[in-house]
């Protein structure tokens, strides 16, 4: 489960050498005291880049296990990209080959917006909006495009040239109301004549083995009809991206043989056999077995994992995350771990809705050595898996939180916008003296203690099952208001992480009200709905918050010189309306009452006041900060002797975006010619 965090100067590459001929055009020299965090900016968008401290204190075969990982994560990068949309690999060749070959005017306003529209395809792994779901538009015409490849070897054509430029797949993932969900997404996991009763039906005629251990029917394949026959394309060696999936097995296969210890390498072993055959029982097994290996110091997320872009949250999207343990932060926050009992016991919902026995909880802060498909360049800050109810509760889970990539987002903002939004002077000093304490906790609560919280009722099916387009942003939204539960309460200090639980726990109600209901609208479009399971969570939760506390006035509506804000008046009071919405949705997921969650969702997570949104736009005008953040990684360059033996493993940090995304389409192009 994902905690997606949002950021984001001016900075045009237009005359980018067409090869990259030696490392001087890949890397720069950093200082690490003066990391420089800070990329590039263009449209929404801006480019940062990640430390990976302690690097010299691994032994060799750390290292190595860590390089062996990120070769193999990269190794499966395309896989994101055709998942994403049937056209985005043709689509990306081309605009690749004008980028390195074209040698005409680049000094052209038509040129720069080529740029643009270039690198915000590549961010986004595709055409389409890495987090609002809507296609790119671009800023120059079909001519130009022609233009540019009739200049070039470059060739687009057919379908694959329209799409840019047309109303045609319009949303990668469309979660709308009323609509046939499946048909109206443009996102590669089924064909183009599948409908949502087609996945339904399908897939209600699948059982699994053993009722009470569900497999994750869907997970890793393709839902088509041949000849009209429903059928899946599953992702495996010999299937459906085999030629990708092979070349991570190749990698796997050298992690395996640098394991830490015994549980570790049992589990790589698991995960190779399950690319190479695509069993959903070995998935399974692999997690039980990866949950359970806790031990070491490096650590890894790998494979078709996340069902966001899914309409139905059926199929998981490729992603990768190589992490390596921060050992004083993990030492600090193992205490919310060792007390997930106690948060449980204590939590507002319904007795038969807490797990008696909470397992395996484990949870760490960790430095990432590198990301890639649906983690990449987009990347959350906090994990928590599997993602099988079954496997939480029988077995545990893992959470993380993603250290080096909070500690690079939090070195590379101003405080402008929060100075725009804040209600009064003493919000902004609570927030810039606790603000961020609040947000890592938020991040460990929802992680730790929210998505491992709570059990199903006996016979409820999984939740894709039961809440349907509405199980993604229902999770989200739960997990949260643990989150803020815990926040506020006394507990946080006894434990020795906050020294003022109620500053914290007021810092972080206050940034939540203000982004769910004002902030996060500089993200859409004026006039559009809000669609991004994260943002509807936040909506809903804010929304519905504020309603239900107006008769007491706890959160006021306040408008001063022009301006909107929202200021809170009685934090106990959200405290206690916010333990009240965490019981209800823990009910809803427990009982999964489809017709609850659609009212939760639609009543108050999708519509935009469009007066406020307005309002919120033209205020954000004067900030240059884009809203959206996203990475490049490190380059792990391998030392070897004269017998091609490792000897050390460099670690490189690239110069920028564009060199980066060039050096991996080189590098990691396995999926030639997917059909």
């Amino acid at each position: 489960m994902f905690i997606f965090f949002a950021c984001a100067q001016l900075f045009f590459s237009c005359n980018t050498e067409s090869t990259l001929s030696s490392s001087d055009d890949l890397y720069i020299e950093v200082d690490v005291e003066n990391f420089p965090y800070m990329v590039e900016q263009f449209a929404d968008l801006k480019i940062l880049r990640y430390q990976l401290p302690g690097w010299e204190s691994l032994s060799l075969d750390e290292q190595k296990l860590v390089y062996y990982l990120t070769q193999a994560g990269l190794s499966g990068r395309d896989i994101m990209w055709d998942q994403n949309y049937r056209h985005n690999l043709t689509i990306r060749q081309a605009l690749e080959t004008i980028y390195t070959t074209f040698d005409g005017d680049k000094t052209t306003e038509n040129w720069r917006a080529f740029e643009i529209y270039l690198k915000r395809v590549w961010f986004s792994n595709g055409i389409h909006h890495h987090y609002s779901n809507a296609k790119l538009k671009p800023e120059f015409s079909e001519d130009y495009l022609k233009s540019l490849l009739d200049a070039t070897t470059a060739s687009l054509e057919g379908e694959a040239f329209d799409v840019i430029f047309n109303e045609k797949d319009a949303k990668k993932v469309n979660q709308a109301k009323d609509v046939d969900n499946v048909l109206a997404s443009a996102v590669n996991f089924y064909g183009p004549d599948i409908t949502n009763n087609d996945v339904e039906t399908f897939y209600a005629a699948r059982v699994s083995p053993n009722p009470n251990k569900p497999l994750s029917f869907g997970l890793n394949s393709q839902l088509v009809k041949e000849n009209g026959v429903v059928k899946e394309r599953v992702y495996k060696s010999g299937g459906l991206y085999g030629t990708a999936i092979d070349e991570i097995v190749k990698w796997l296969e050298l992690a395996e043989g640098v394991a830490e210890n015994k549980a570790q390498g049992d589990a790589l072993a698991l995960l190779i056999s399950y690319y190479k055959t695509g069993d959903l029982q070995t998935w399974d097994d692999y997690n039980v077995a990866w949950t359970a290996a806790t031990e070491g110091n490096i650590d890894y997320i790998n494979s078709f994992i996340e069902v966001y872009n899914d309409p139905l949250g059926y199929r998981g999207s490729y992603e990768t995350i190589v992490q390596i343990k921060d050992f004083d932060m993990s030492a600090k926050m193992a205490v919310l771990s060792e007390n997930a009992q106690w948060f449980e016991d204590n939590s507002p919902l319904m007795p038969e809705h807490k797990k008696k026995n909470v397992v395996g909880v484990s949870y760490k802060t960790v430095n990432v050595a590198g990301e890639a498909g649906d983690a990449s360049p987009s990347t959350p800050i906090g994990v928590n898996l599997p993602n099988a109810n079954w496997i939480r509760a029988e077995v545990g889970s893992k959470s993380v939180s993603l250290g080096n990539i909070t500690n690079a987002y939090n070195n590379s903002g101003s405080s402008g916008r929060l100075k725009e939004f804040v209600h009064d002077d003493e919000e902004y000093e609570l927030e810039k003296k606790h603000g961020q304490l609040a947000d890592k906790l938020h991040t460990a609560l929802h992680e730790v203690v929210g998505h491992a919280s709570g059990q199903l009722n006996p016979g409820v099916g999984e939740t894709k099952e039961t809440l349907k387009n509405y199980a993604s942003t229902l999770e989200e939204g739960r997990a949260d208001l643990v989150g803020l539960y815990y926040l506020y309460d006394s507990k946080l200090q006894e434990l020795g992480l906050v020294e003022d639980w109620k500053a914290v726990g007021r810092a972080a109600f206050d940034g939540y009200i203000r982004n769910g209901l004002m902030t996060q609208l500089i993200r859409l479009d004026l006039g559009d709905d809000v669609e991004e399971a994260h943002m509807r969570n936040r909506q809903w939760v804010s929304a519905w918050a504020f309603e239900k506390g107006q008769k007491d006035n706890v959160i006021e509506k306040v408008t001063r010189d022009g301006k909107t804000y929202f200021n809170i008046n009685d934090y106990d009071k959200l405290h206690e309306l916010f333990g009240q919405l965490l019981r209800e949705t823990q009910r809803i997921k427990s009982e999964g009452d489809f017709e609850a969650v659609q009212a939760l969702v639609e009543g108050y997570g999708v519509k935009v006041d469009p007066e406020i949104h307005a309002e919120v736009l033209e205020r954000n005008k004067q900030f240059k900060s884009a809203p959206y953040g996203g990475f490049i990684n490190p380059v792990l360059e391998p030392v070897t002797d004269e017998n091609g033996a490792i000897t050390a493993i460099k670690v490189n940090y690239a110069k920028d975006f564009a060199s980066q995304m060039l050096y991996y389409v080189e590098h990691y192009n396995f999926l030639p010619n997917v059909n």
